[in-house]
């Protein structure tokens, strides 16, 4: 497929795919939510892991605030991320408690994140790395494929922990059921999901 009807493509998909999220009943979000969080929690790659990155979730995601509560209560480290507005970089910065979460300031997509000019927190790649990204997105295919917000931080932060860690870091995805699709267009920049964690 060439870029420009590629490009078409992903936005035409995303754009069904927000209006089918933004219409979903928030009872059945939470619901939902719980459900993939479950199954978050008794997975291997997640039990193993001590270094974990999640994404702080918008209203059209699953919620990520019971993980941040259970990787605090079962001591392991929570990294989130840190996004630079002017570029696709992005880094993973350690949190440390609630309390912190509860201080961060809003952004214009109504995502909490560090302030931008704030460089008080931990670096994951400065300081051992990662040991799995919770990754997030509009759509998923059961084989890995996603479709983000069109940005390209998630597959540029996944190449360049690639680069610095000399591995690849695992990854997983949580989805709602409305958010798994036969099929996505891709590209070459395009980074697969190892696994996608939705409630069927």
């Amino acid at each position: 497929m060439e870029v420009m009807s590629l490009r078409v493509a992903k936005n035409a998909l995303r754009q069904t795919l927000k209006d089918t999220l933004r219409n979903m009943p928030p009872e059945e979000r939470q619901m939902q939510s719980d459900v993939v969080l479950k199954k978050l929690f008794q997975n291997k790659k997640y039990l193993e892991s001590k270094r974990i990155s999640v994404y702080l979730s918008r209203d059209i995601e699953v919620d990520t605030k019971g993980v941040l509560l259970n990787l605090f209560k079962s001591g392991k480290e929570c990294f989130i991320p840190k996004y630079c507005s002017k570029s696709t970089q992005m880094d993973m910065v350690k949190l440390n408690s609630l309390e912190d979460f509860d201080k961060l300031p809003l952004t214009s997509w109504k995502i909490k994140q560090p302030a931008e000019l704030d460089n008080s927190y931990e670096n994951a790649l400065c300081t051992g790395g990662l040991d799995l990204i919770i990754v997030p997105g509009i759509g998923f295919t059961k084989l890995g494929h996603r479709i983000g917000n069109g940005k390209g931080y998630y597959d540029t932060y996944l190449k360049e922990c690639e680069e610095k860690l000399g591995k690849k870091v695992p990854t997983v995805a949580l989805a709602f059921r409305e958010q798994m699709v036969p099929s996505i267009p891709v590209d070459d920049h395009d980074v697969p999901i190892d696994e996608v964690i939705f409630p069927d």
